[in-house]
């Protein structure tokens, strides 16, 4: 077994060891943390079904976007950073995270904006994240909205990740057909946009 020299811990070369030390990396930086949902799900069960996702859609052929999938929320949601991610994984994956990361030192209203904005423009398996991101938190929407959400809050939210995943169409044909069929989960079970 190859191992490359990284400056904390050795990171594994064997792509299944390289995802399940990403899985333990980000079980330990979002420890303690549950989905928003009424089911308040652990935060890991999103990261598997994202990284799951991307998994999928790239017929395991992505190790990169796969990692980055588990780790997409690491530096928007927790005390890691992006240099943190690339000494240990690599700067694509880095790069990935980046790209699919808010500047929670904005408003949420132009985190918002920027997301729809910037999703066009994403490298392809930035798009592919983004893509599986939506479809996981519109599946979550569908079976465990938010507590407190309101019903107009959650058609907002539904027909904001639909303009964000706008700029993504084109990318993932498959990836493409699960978030539509997330959205008509929402719908279905919300009454919203009906």
């Amino acid at each position: 077994m190859r191992w490359r020299r990284r400056a904390r811990k050795p990171t594994p070369v064997n792509p299944i060891l390289i995802i399940t030390d990403a899985y333990h990396f980000a079980a330990a930086k979002h420890v303690g943390q549950r989905r928003k949902g009424v089911a308040e799900e652990p935060y890991v069960n999103h990261l598997t079904e994202v990284a799951e996702l991307v998994a999928r859609a790239t017929a395991g052929a992505d190790i990169d976007a796969i990692v980055a999938a588990v780790l997409h929320d690491t530096v928007e949601d927790t005390d890691t950073s992006f240099a943190e991610i690339a000494d240990r994984y690599g700067s694509r994956v880095a790069g990935l995270v980046a790209e699919v990361t808010d500047d929670k030192t904005l408003p949420k209203a132009e985190r918002k904006r920027l997301q729809i904005e910037h999703a066009a423009h994403a490298s392809p398996g930035a798009k592919v994240v983004k893509l599986a991101d939506k479809t996981s938190n519109l599946r979550a929407l569908a079976v465990s909205p938010p507590k407190g959400w309101p019903a107009a809050r959650r058609a907002e939210y539904l027909a904001w990740a639909i303009d964000v995943v706008a700029g993504c169409r084109g990318t993932n044909p498959w990836l493409e057909g699960q978030f539509d069929a997330a959205v008509a989960d929402v719908v279905a079970t919300e009454g919203v946009l009906a």
